[in-house]
């Protein structure tokens, strides 16, 4: 064998060993929280250095909300409000339920229809 082998299956080994102790083990946990927190630390001094931060205030969904929950059971405005926590969980029902096949357990066919309609 060659330097050049020899060198990639050294590699390989410590790739190896850093990966077993990375995943079976608890040996590295302490490490990599050191660093995720020190990057966290950086990035919230950079954030108070460079000034504030602009906070996108979403006025269109409390109106949505009143809108929607004139029409829905007792029942289907908590299913409601479990969606409407945070933008995501509202994208990820309008990806789900909000095509002309779909059915929610909960949601009436036309109360599905009209939510997917208002937001």
């Amino acid at each position: 064998m060659d330097k050049k082998m020899r060198g990639w299956i050294g590699l390989a080994i410590i790739a190896g060993v850093v990966y077993y102790f990375a995943t079976e083990t608890d040996k590295l946990d302490k490490p990599i929280n050191d660093i995720t927190s020190m990057f966290t630390k950086a990035d919230k001094k950079l954030d108070s250095m460079t000034g504030t931060k602009i906070i996108r205030v979403d006025t269109h969904i409390p109106q949505v909300k009143a809108e929607i929950y004139e029409r829905l059971s007792t029942i289907e405005i908590r299913e409601l409000d479990g969606i409407f926590v945070s933008n995501e969980s509202i994208a990820e029902f309008k990806n789900q339920y909000c095509h002309s096949s779909a059915r929610h357990p909960v949601f009436s066919k036309e109360n599905l229809q009209f939510i997917c309609d208002k937001i």
